[in-house]
C-alpha cells in the first residue's frame, strides 16, 4: 500500500501562500488513482478540498477554495502538490492528503485507502 507524507504546512497571515506536498514513497501513482487533498478541523470530520483524476485530466474543488488553490502533480507522478493563495482564517485546518478509487462524490471518505499524517495550515487574520 503507498505510504503518503505531506509537508509544506506552517503559519502564515491571511492573503498568503503556502504549497503543501505530498510524496508517495517508493511508488508512482497509476493514472486511473484519485488523489485529493482534505482538511481537518479538530473535532470534525475530514472534508474534501482539491481532487485530481491523471486518466481523465480531470480537477475537483471545493466551492471556498476554488479560484484560490491549485492541485497539480509532478511529472514522476511521485509528489502530489496544492497551491494555496489568499489564504483565509477559515483555512485553518490539518490537511491530508489521500489515494483512492473514482466515486460518484470524489470526496467521499470511503473511496480513499491510503491517508498521509497530515501537515498543519494555520492562517491568522
Amino acid at each position: 500500500q503507498v505510504q503518503l507524507v505531506e509537508s509544506g504546512g506552517g503559519s502564515v497571515q491571511a492573503g498568503g501562500s503556502l504549497k503543501l506536498s505530498c510524496a508517495a514513497s517508493r511508488y508512482r501513482m497509476s493514472s486511473r488513482v484519485v488523489m485529493a487533498w482534505f482538511h481537518q478541523v479538530t473535532g470534525n470530520e475530514p472534508e474534501g478540498v482539491a481532487a485530481l483524476y491523471p486518466f481523465a485530466n480531470s480537477q475537483y474543488y471545493t466551492v471556498p477554495v476554488k479560484g484560490r488553490f491549485a492541485i497539480s502533480q509532478d511529472n514522476a507522478k511521485t509528489t502530489l502538490y496544492l497551491q494555496m493563495n489568499n489564504l483565509k482564517p477559515e483555512d485553518t485546518a490539518m490537511y491530508f492528503c489521500a489515494a483512492g478509487n473514482l466515486g460518484a462524490n470524489v470526496f467521499a471518505q470511503q473511496n480513499y485507502y491510503s491517508w498521509g499524517q497530515g501537515t498543519q495550515v494555520t492562517v491568522s487574520s
